[in-house]
């Protein structure tokens, strides 16, 4: 067999690069068009503004801790709370639809009541908070 030949059979038995990469491409949009949807459910969008966010969902009547509907970078959402160090942890930590490791639960949990209570004082059920707390963020978790 000529090289040539050996070519043509590689791309006949494994398919053809162009179309591999294009299907590979058309899933990738897929997945972040499904991911992009589930923004909007979010009770938080975490930033860094110019390379990580994360958006997580918490439902205080289950028993569990909040998952990360969504990651990635540079996230248009209504809701955004800029927090670097809290965002590049949960973005590395975390997989989409899973819920956060324990060891952030503490920080997690400072925005969330942060972002609650900004909710009662728009709805005119509270005092207006005062500034996000600096969330607290274990070392094994920082990047």
């Amino acid at each position: 067999m000529t090289k040539q030949e050996i070519k043509d059979e590689y791309k006949d038995s494994e398919g053809k690069p162009e179309v591999k990469s294009r299907i590979r491409q058309l899933q990738r949009e897929m997945a972040e068009r499904r991911m992009m949807s589930k923004v909007p459910q979010a009770d938080v969008v975490i930033t860094n503004p110019t390379h990580f966010a994360v958006a997580l969902k918490y439902d205080p009547l289950s028993s569990g801790a909040p998952v990360v509907l969504a990651k990635g970078a540079d996230f248009i959402a209504q809701r955004i709370l800029e927090s670097p160090p809290l965002a590049r942890a949960v973005y590395y930590s975390t997989e989409i639809d899973h819920e956060i490791p324990s060891g952030l639960y503490l920080a997690v949990a400072q925005v969330l009541a942060y972002v609650f209570q900004l909710r009662q004082y728009r709805a005119g059920q509270g005092k207006r908070p005062g500034p996000m707390p600096d969330p607290t963020i274990p070392d094994d978790l920082k990047r």
